[in-house]
C-alpha cells in the first residue's frame, strides 16, 4: 500500500458558550481546526485532526497545521502509510521540530492501519483496558460566581471531574479555587489549571491560601524549573502539561518526581505513536494521565477515546470530549459523552465517517 495524494481540509469550529478563556487573558471564540485525508493506491481512505488551541498557547498554530503539511506532504506520497515508525522517520528527516503538524499524518496512518486489518485503534494501540473513560469539563475563566454556577449544571451532567482555569490575578483565582470546591461534592475532583499563567511568588501565595483544599494544582509556571519549585512548597498533588513536551522532558519528570499526573495531549507530542510511547512509559511508572489533545471536535475526539479506551482505568485520570463543546459535526460515528464517560468505537479504525458537508472543499491537496 502506497500514500497516494494528502488533502488538507480547514473548519471552523464555535463555541456553545461562545468563548473559552485561560490564562493571561488569552480566549478563542472559533477554533481553526485542520482536518487530514490520507488516501492510498488500494482505496483506503485515513483522517485525522489537529487543533490548536489558539496560537499563544504552545508553539502551534493554525496556519501553521496546514503550512507543515505543505512541507511534509512531498516526502509522503508513495511511502506505505502502515508502515507507521518509517512514516515518523520520514517527517522527522523532513522537518525539524513542529511535532504538531506532523500529528495528523501518524493518527491517519493509525486510521489506515485498523481498516486494513479490520481493527479498532484501540486494539492495534493495545487493546482495551476499559469499557468506557471517565471525562473532566474544563471550565472556562471567568468570575468565581460565574464558573461555580457552571460546574453546578456540568455536574448534573454527569460530569465528576473539573479542570478550573485559573492563572489571572492571584487574589481571583484564590476566590476561584474556594468557590468551585465549595460547590462540589467530596468525592469530585478539582483542578486548578494555570496554563503558565502565575509567576513564582503568584503561585506560592495560591497553593499557600488553597492548601486546606482537596484540589490538584496544574502547570502554575511557564517554565518546568519554576513548576518544580512550586511543587516543593506544596502538598497539593501536582500535575504538568505544556512542558512535557514528548518522551525526554517525560522522563526527567519521572526521575525529578516533578509531578503526580500528566497531561497527555496528542498533537502536543507529534500524534499516537509517541503519545503511546509516553503513555506506557507513565503506566510503567505509575504515573496517571489525563488523555486528550489541545482541542478539536468529533475526529480528534476519536482519536483521544481510543487512546485513552486501551490505557488502564488506574492511570487514565480523565479524558475529554471535545466535540461536546463546539457547535459543528463534522464526522459521524464519533463518540458521545453518557453520564460523564465516552468510549471508543469497536469499527476499524477510529470508526468515524467525515461529514465532508461540513468540511467543504480542500484547501490544499497533494499527490
Amino acid at each position: 500500500m502506497k500514500i497516494s495524494a494528502i488533502n488538507v481540509y480547514q473548519v471552523d469550529l464555535p463555541l456553545k458558550e461562545g468563548r473559552y478563556s485561560w490564562s493571561n487573558g488569552n480566549f478563542v471564540d472559533v477554533f481553526d481546526s485542520t482536518v487530514v485525508e490520507v488516501e492510498t493506491d488500494e482505496g483506503l481512505k485515513g483522517y485525522a485532526e489537529c487543533c490548536p488551541l489558539g496560537s499563544a498557547y504552545l508553539p502551534s498554530y493554525a496556519l501553521g497545521v496546514r503550512a507543515g503539511l505543505q512541507e511534509l506532504a512531498p516526502h509522503l506520497i508513495g511511502q506505505d502509510p502502515l508502515n507507521i515508525g518509517e512514516i515518523n522517520r520520514v517527517m522527522d528527516a523532513a522537518l525539524r521540530g513542529h511535532p504538531y503538524a506532523k500529528a495528523p499524518i501518524d493518527i491517519a496512518c493509525w486510521d489506515l492501519l485498523g481498516k486494513a486489518t479490520g481493527q479498532p485503534v484501540y486494539t492495534l494501540l493495545g487493546g482495551a483496558a476499559q469499557d468506557d473513560v471517565v471525562l473532566y469539563r474544563a471550565i472556562s475563566q471567568e468570575d468565581p460566581q460565574i464558573m461555580a454556577k457552571k460546574i453546578e449544571g456540568y455536574a448534573a451532567e454527569g460530569y465528576t471531574k473539573f479542570q478550573l482555569k485559573v492563572g489571572g490575578d492571584a487574589n481571583d483565582d484564590i476566590e476561584r479555587i474556594h468557590a468551585t470546591r465549595a460547590v462540589l461534592k467530596s468525592s469530585d475532583l478539582l483542578v486548578a489549571d494555570a496554563n503558565t499563567g502565575w509567576t513564582r511568588h503568584e503561585a506560592a501565595r495560591v497553593v499557600g491560601a488553597v492548601s486546606s483544599l482537596d484540589v490538584y494544582i496544574e502547570q502554575p509556571c511557564l517554565t518546568y524549573e519554576e513548576s518544580v519549585s512550586i511543587r516543593r512548597r506544596t502538598g497539593l498533588p501536582f500535575i504538568l502539561d505544556e512542558v512535557i513536551d514528548g518522551p525526554n522532558m517525560l522522563v526527567r519528570g519521572i526521575a525529578e518526581d516533578a509531578m503526580d499526573c500528566i497531561n497527555l495531549k496528542i498533537s502536543k507530542v507529534g500524534g499516537l505513536t509517541k503519545a503511546k510511547l509516553m503513555r506506557d512509559l507513565c503506566v510503567v511508572h505509575g504515573l496517571p494521565m489525563t488523555i486528550e489533545d489541545t482541542w478539536g471536535g468529533d475526529i480528534a475526539t476519536a482519536a483521544i477515546a481510543h487512546l485513552a479506551r486501551s490505557t488502564p482505568s488506574d492511570f487514565t485520570f480523565s479524558a475529554t470530549d471535545f466535540n461536546s463543546y463546539g457547535t459543528v459535526d463534522i464526522a459521524e460515528g464519533a463518540p458521545k459523552r453518557v453520564n460523564g464517560r465516552m468510549t471508543a468505537a469497536d469499527r476499524p479504525g477510529l470508526g468515524i465517517t467525515p461529514i465532508f458537508d461540513a468540511l467543504g472543499e480542500p484547501v490544499a491537496r497533494y499527490s
